[in-house]
């Protein structure tokens, strides 16, 4: 039976594979990060894997194997841990609607050919880039009830019966640090779908109008659909660090007023290093770290098919 051409070149191939010397110079080479990443992360994550089927406050020698009950002391005894749950699910959702709905607004306005853009764009980008921390510290003075400029400024506009101390109220707490990290979280949306916008072939605009379509139709027709990976990215991305909550809260509010505004990252901080349940905390951070892994399952996906 004759060989073909592609049967020829297959077969050329996996002769020169073999025939390839095995090269000890690039494992060298990748030898120190894998050493770091196996002694600095692998290491300590199967650690607190273990540790989080245990009952131990994290400096006695006394541990006790308890398996599974931490878990189910999450989901079925602990009501705050319950509450941090809640707390991170409306995290996730106005996170998914307000940042990433006003991102793709301003991204959509400044891919146009305005004056200033730059600086614009630099403007609504540059809270991203500032420090979690320095972020909460900056709304924490801005939403003080004596001094703060928000209730200043709802005085000096004859609203002061909407000045209140906004931190220290159950039902504003929460509210008001959300609204910190939109104003921290609109920027990276935006760039991404920038860069996204950017990439549209004009040529598609340009045939849409010589058919008659209006800004509308340009949008939901030509612009949403080439935004589709971008969409996938920001998503996933929001999701997760929607679970990964933690600066904010801690120096706004230390997850108060009483636990009113405690997020899964708190919690577990507080568990851990307060209250000495560090067989707990840890089961708290492997509940966050199995959320993270099943939400960011589409952003890996799209990343591996690029």
């Amino acid at each position: 039976m004759a060989i073909t051409a592609a049967e020829t070149k297959s077969i050329e191939h996996a002769a020169r594979r073999r025939r390839r010397p095995f090269r000890l110079t690039p494992y060298l080479f990748l030898a120190p990060a894998l050493i770091w990443y196996l002694i600095f992360l692998v290491y300590p994550m199967y650690q607190s894997l273990v540790i989080s089927f245990m009952d131990w406050d994290g400096l006695s020698a006394n541990i006790e194997y308890i398996g599974l009950e931490n878990y189910r002391r999450i989901f079925f005894e602990d009501d705050t841990a319950r509450l941090a749950l809640r707390n991170n699910i409306l995290w996730t959702i106005g996170t998914l609607l307000i940042p990433i709905v006003i991102g793709l607004f301003l991204a959509v306005v400044l891919d146009r050919k305005l004056r200033g853009r730059t600086i614009m764009r630099a403007v609504f980008y540059g809270p991203a880039i500032l420090p979690l921390v320095a972020v909460g510290m900056i709304w924490a003075w801005m939403y003080n009830p004596q001094f703060g400029f928000i209730n200043e400024a709802l005085r000096a506009v004859g609203l002061d019966f909407l000045a209140r101390g906004w931190l220290s109220l159950f039902e504003t707490a929460l509210a008001a640090t959300f609204v910190t990290a939109v104003w921290g979280g609109v920027g990276f949306p935006m760039v991404l779908y920038l860069a996204a916008l950017q990439a549209i072939p004009q040529e598609q605009y340009e045939a849409a109008k010589m058919d008659g379509a209006n800004g509308r139709q340009l949008f939901f027709r030509i612009t949403l659909p080439w935004l589709r990976e971008a969409h996938v990215i920001v998503f996933s991305l929001a999701v997760i660090n929607s679970f990964k909550t933690f600066d904010l809260i801690y120096t706004m509010t230390y997850g108060g007023p009483g636990r009113a505004t405690q997020v899964l990252g708190t919690w577990m901080y507080f568990n851990t290093f307060q209250y000495y349940h560090a067989g707990y905390g840890a089961a708290i951070a492997w509940v966050i770290a199995g959320i993270t892994l099943v939400m960011a399952v589409p952003y890996i996906r799209r990343m591996s098919s690029d």
